[in-house]
């Protein structure tokens, strides 16, 4: 736990529950370690002050049922919990899209990872337990890329988690997204079946290109409003791999606004002049069928309105 000067530290014994079987430890421990950056929880299980039942483990342990944990204190400064929107008024209300007992959907801002590592202290995950210090389980059920804003689902219980994983492997999650990309797309909606691999560059930078050899990727892109150099479109997931509009977007000669790493230059240029100042990819819309009953969970997040400000540029000019 982590400890202020007023507070001595101590050491905690936490038993695990059937509901928390399963996750790695490096999540368990987050729970209990609420506002400490990841890089701090790997350090101290490096070191070993971490225990399960006595015995070191690795950062890929998954507690089982009856596991018992001995957390060590943590000391770190004291610092305001931070916010998702950047601004000392405004903390974690204003994004909530949906919430119930069991998840959350808020609308990522774009610019901020989803979790803390890398150089970052803190991520959407760090942020939203460290301004609900109250809630008992709080899990990143998915990914978003850090410059990706929109709806972003958190499991607020296992169960929930176990089963949206179910139904993602299942294609039971539709996933929409709103793109600009260079050029005027031609025709109607085009399905990109292109297998993706990750590769790492020099300095550990991480690439993604499209390879024979590498994962099934598939991507389905539908274009809403064409414009002199640019097209808005519409993009469903029917898989998530890292990177996969970009690259898609990229690989089908309409690379995406703002994207610095698979992007055209020029476009990107062409774009700043009009006002975009990050990459304009936003999940739009996250739906799939309830775990509890018949019913579906439907969100839709709104556009950035500077997103929105490029795009009514582009109609005017």
């Amino acid at each position: 736990m982590t400890q202020s000067a007023a507070n001595p530290p101590r050491v905690h014994q936490v038993s695990v529950s059937a509901d928390e079987a399963g996750q790695r430890i490096d999540n368990f421990l987050a729970r209990y370690l609420k506002g400490v950056p990841k890089r701090h929880i790997y350090r101290i299980l490096r070191r070993g002050e971490v225990r399960v039942n006595s015995g070191r483990i690795p950062a890929c342990y998954k507690v089982c049922a009856g596991d018992t944990v001995r957390i060590p204190p943590v000391r770190l400064p004291a610092q305001a919990a931070p916010s998702l929107t950047g601004g000392k008024d405004r903390y974690l209300s204003p994004v909530v899209l949906f919430e119930d007992s069991r998840c959350l959907v808020i609308n990522k801002p774009a610019g901020m990872a989803v979790h803390g590592g890398s150089g970052l202290s803190f991520g959407v995950i760090e942020a939203l337990r460290a301004g609900r210090p109250d809630t008992e389980y709080l899990e990143l059920a998915h990914r978003l890329d850090r410059e990706t804003s929109g709806c972003l689902l958190l499991a607020r219980r296992r169960s929930f988690l176990r089963a949206f994983h179910a139904l993602q492997r299942d294609g039971r999650v539709l996933k929409r997204y709103l793109a600009l990309v260079a050029g005027r797309w031609q025709g109607e909606a085009c399905t990109v079946d292109a297998p993706l691999r990750k590769n790492r560059l020099r300095g550990g930078e991480r690439v993604v290109c499209v390879d024979t050899g590498g994962k099934p990727a598939v991507s389905v892109f539908t274009p809403l409003a064409r414009y002199p150099d640019a097209t808005l479109v519409e993009v469903e997931l029917l898989t998530g791999r890292t990177h996969q509009i970009r690259v898609h977007a990229t690989h089908s000669g309409h690379p995406l606004a703002g994207d610095e790493k698979y992007g055209d230059r020029a476009f990107n240029r062409s774009m700043r002049d009009r006002g975009l100042r990050r990459m304009f990819l936003h999940a739009r819309r996250l739906s799939f069928p309830d775990p509890a009953d018949d019913g579906v969970i439907d969100v839709t997040a709104p556009l950035d309105p500077a997103l929105q400000a490029v795009l009514d540029h582009l109609e005017s000019s």
